[in-house]
C-alpha cells in the first residue's frame, strides 16, 4: 500500500483541510478525499455527515470493470457497520488501461470521528475476479477531541 497525505489547512481558523488517501493493488489505484459536510450534520443530534471523493485509476495494462464494493466503517465508539453491494453509484464502470472513473458519495455517523476502509471486486477482460484495496482514511469532524489519523 502506498499512502500519501496532504493537508491544506487555514491559518488561525477553524475550518476543514483536505486529505488524500491512496492505495494501489494490481495496477488499480484508489485515491480518497474526504470532506465533513456541516450542511448534513446536527451536532445537537449526534449526526455528522462526511462525502468522500473517490477517484479509481487503471494503471496497469489490461482493461478492468468494478463489480462490487464492501466497505467496514467504524465510529470513535468501536461501532463498525459494514456495507455491501454491486458497482458504486449505481454503476459498474469498465476501465480500459489509462482510464479513471470519480464519484462522490457519503457516509453518516453517530459520533464526531470515525474512520472508513474497503475493498472493490473487479474483474479483468478474462473474467478473473481480484480485490482492490480501498484505502483507510478519518472522517474527522471539527467537533472532534482529536484526530484518529
Amino acid at each position: 500500500m502506498l499512502g500519501l497525505q496532504f493537508r491544506l489547512q487555514p491559518h488561525r481558523e477553524k475550518r476543514f483541510y483536505l486529505t488524500m488517501y491512496e492505495a494501489v493493488t494490481n495496477g488499480v489505484r484508489v485515491r480518497v478525499e474526504p470532506d465533513f459536510d456541516p450542511q448534513r450534520s446536527d451536532p445537537d443530534e449526534s449526526y455528522y455527515f462526511w462525502l468522500y471523493t473517490i477517484e479509481i485509476s487503471n494503471d496497469g495494462e489490461v482493461p478492468v470493470q468494478l463489480m462490487e464494493r464492501h466497505w467496514r466503517i467504524t465510529d470513535s465508539l468501536g461501532t463498525t457497520e459494514e456495507v455491501q453491494g454491486p458497482g458504486v453509484v449505481g454503476q459498474t464502470p469498465l476501465l480500459a488501461p489509462g482510464e479513471s472513473f470519480t464519484y462522490t458519495s457519503g457516509c453518516p455517523l453517530r459520533t464526531p470521528s470515525g474512520i472508513m476502509l474497503g475493498t472493490y471486486r473487479m474483474i479483468d477482460d478474462t473474467g478473473d475476479a481480484f480485490e482492490v484495496e480501498i484505502p483507510a482514511f478519518s472522517l474527522d469532524s471539527p467537533f472532534a477531541s482529536h484526530q484518529m489519523n
